[in-house]
């Protein structure tokens, strides 16, 4: 028995173990530009989740990345891997990890101006919570400096809809009585569903009294920035996004 327990020891290891030498990592770079690219852009430009990072938030370690490679994150953009073999997936695992491990990306703008900016101005915390403050009709920001490219966050701030965060897509609903409601759905189930409206209110409706309910997946609650902010203001608000860490 303690001989089998040895074995499997002895095969964890290896199986988390990512290849280390240049052309693996050259082949998973050329996977990578081919499988992920066009979600995750070079690494550092792409609308999904930041990979110039030495913290992915849902892959702490080895064998945790080369299993989301394989199989996905259910809930979210993120699919498994078509078409990779095992050794792809784990070169790709092995230049994913690269990334994180070169110099960390410079932004144009001045975190302490986008702080003002976020908190005032840009009216964003009526929307958005960092570190347990603000509101709750987007997303939380307090760790986003990791989960997203400074590229990917200043396309969100221009152009809201161009990339709409799972869970976040905008929800219309037409009533019986003849009132109309926007917002974000929370819950939904065969009878009832849960929207939070623009003002962060909670509304519980029986779908029996919806006349028309359009769940639109291409548009987000946040309006667009365009125009309402300068392109050096802009800069100022993603270099404090990219700022935020989570306490790292």
């Amino acid at each position: 028995m303690w001989k089998h327990a040895l074995l499997l020891l002895s095969l964890a290891p290896a199986w988390a173990q990512l290849p280390t030498d240049a052309a693996s990592i050259q082949a998973g770079k050329k996977a990578y530009e081919w499988h992920c690219a066009f979600c995750h852009g070079a690494g550092s430009d792409g609308f999904a989740a930041n990979l110039v990072s030495p913290r992915l938030i849902y892959a702490p370690t080895d064998s945790s990345l080369v299993n989301i490679i394989r199989t996905g994150i259910s809930g979210t953009g993120m699919p498994p891997a078509l078409g990779m073999s095992e050794t792809e997936i784990k070169q790709v695992a092995a230049y994913v990890r690269s990334l994180g491990r070169t110099a960390p990306q410079k932004v144009a703008g001045d975190a302490t101006r986008g702080e003002a900016l976020y908190n005032g101005k840009g009216g964003c915390t009526g929307c958005h919570m960092i570190g347990g403050s603000g509101g709750r009709m987007g997303p939380d920001l307090s760790d986003i400096g990791i989960r997203r490219a400074p590229a990917s966050l200043r396309t969100s701030i221009v152009n809201a809809d161009s990339v709409v965060v799972p869970g976040w897509a905008q929800v219309n609903a037409e009533l019986s009585g003849g009132g109309k409601l926007s917002g974000v759905r929370l819950n939904e189930d065969t009878f009832s569903i849960q929207i939070r409206d623009d003002g962060g209110k909670i509304h519980s409706l029986a779908k029996s009294g919806i006349t028309k309910l359009e769940k639109n997946a291409a548009k987000s609650t946040m309006p667009s920035y365009e125009g309402k902010l300068s392109g050096a203001e802009i800069d100022d608000i993603v270099a404090y996004l990219f700022s935020l860490r989570g306490g790292l």
